[in-house]
């Protein structure tokens, strides 16, 4: 049962998310931000989203410090929109598997050509 209400939290949390870091998050250090999942544990006290970030490293970087910096702001608006006795914290993790990805299908297309 609990699994079950932790997905849709994160699903809520996801979408709302996607619309925050859109609309709402002004710092110039974030760049184009793509939230890719959100896991919320069982408890609903600790979220950790993935996120895709386009740009170099650096961009990367500096997109994480912005939102880190943003979190408690971030964290306000989400309980805002979702109703929960406790809004959970939130850790942001740059999700590896889109660029894990796009390296094998440039190795399978490499391949292809040869």
């Amino acid at each position: 049962m609990s699994n079950v209400r932790s997905n849709r939290v994160a699903e809520q949390m996801k979408k709302e998310l996607g619309d925050i870091l859109s609309r709402k998050i002004k710092d110039p250090r974030v760049g184009f931000v793509t939230v890719t999942d959100v896991q919320v544990s069982g408890d609903l006290q600790q979220a950790k989203v993935f996120i895709s970030i386009f740009g170099d490293d650096v961009q990367q970087e500096e997109t994480l410090i912005g939102l880190t910096k943003s979190k408690g702001f971030i964290r306000t608006e989400i309980g805002k929109r979702i109703r929960l006795r406790k809004t959970p914290e939130i850790s942001f993790e740059i999700d590896e598997a889109i660029q894990y990805g796009n390296k094998i299908e440039n190795i399978l297309n490499d391949l292809n050509k040869e």
